[in-house]
């Protein structure tokens, strides 16, 4: 069964893009995907999002006002980061996707292009980032396909609201690792979204009521993460 879409998804995207009519039109089309997305338009904006915030890939123009993409990236890349980055010009020279690939892009879309394209790129590249071999996550007896957005739980469909399978996602991403509430509403929220004082707790309320109250555990003063069975 599909999940009920409230807005967001717990991929955090960090997009860049000067062209204001271009910008709004990915923004809306990666919000309506369900995706956080934070939106600059110059490349000083983008070094300094990239220095205070935490983003699950990047979509990066490459003539940009203040500092130009590509200057931008190898910055990223002199600091070890891993980030994935896909590069969305309209530079289509080969020169050009060699310089940016380069420089340590993991893909590169020229424009024009389609909108389901790019989303399927997005995809990839989380699903590379996150090391899986295959497009679905697992863990006791929880099955999420994100290509899908699809939960299945001991065989059976699942339905839950678009954070509830946020949250579910981000913790199933970091199975191994302990999420501070902090951390999840990063992943959860963009840019200028206000959340309430307990909005986490409530999720992690409700994936405990669908899934068993040991699926998720609290790790007091810290955060949660995954329980039960692997």
């Amino acid at each position: 069964m599909s999940v009920e879409r409230e807005g967001v998804e717990d991929v955090r995207i960090l997009l860049v893009e000067d062209e204001a009519l271009l910008g709004d039109g990915i923004h809306a089309g990666l919000a309506l995907a369900e995706y956080a997305v934070d939106w600059v338009r110059d490349g000083e904006a983008a070094r300094l999002a990239l220095l205070d915030h935490q983003y699950d890939v990047c979509v990066l123009d490459l003539g940009l006002p203040k500092r130009d993409g590509l200057s931008v990236l190898r910055e990223l890349r002199g600091r070890g980061s891993r980030l994935p980055v896909l590069i969305l010009t309209a530079r289509d020279a080969s020169s050009d996707k060699v310089a940016g690939l380069d420089a340590g892009a993991d893909d590169y879309l020229t424009k024009p292009f389609d909108l389901e394209e790019l989303l399927a790129r997005l995809r990839a590249l989380v699903r590379r980032a996150a090391g899986e071999a295959r497009p679905v996550l697992e863990h006791a007896g929880v099955v999420l396909d994100p290509a899908a957005r699809q939960v299945m739980f001991q065989g059976r469909p699942m339905t839950l609201s678009a954070r509830e399978y946020a949250l579910l996602e981000d913790l199933l991403r970091h199975k191994n690792h302990i999420r501070t509430r902090a951390q999840i509403e990063e992943s959860l929220y963009a840019w200028g979204e206000e959340t309430g004082s307990n909005t986490v707790e409530v999720f992690v309320h409700n994936l405990r009521k669908k899934f068993g109250a040991d699926f998720i555990q609290t790790v007091r003063g810290i955060g949660y993460r995954l329980g039960g069975a692997c």
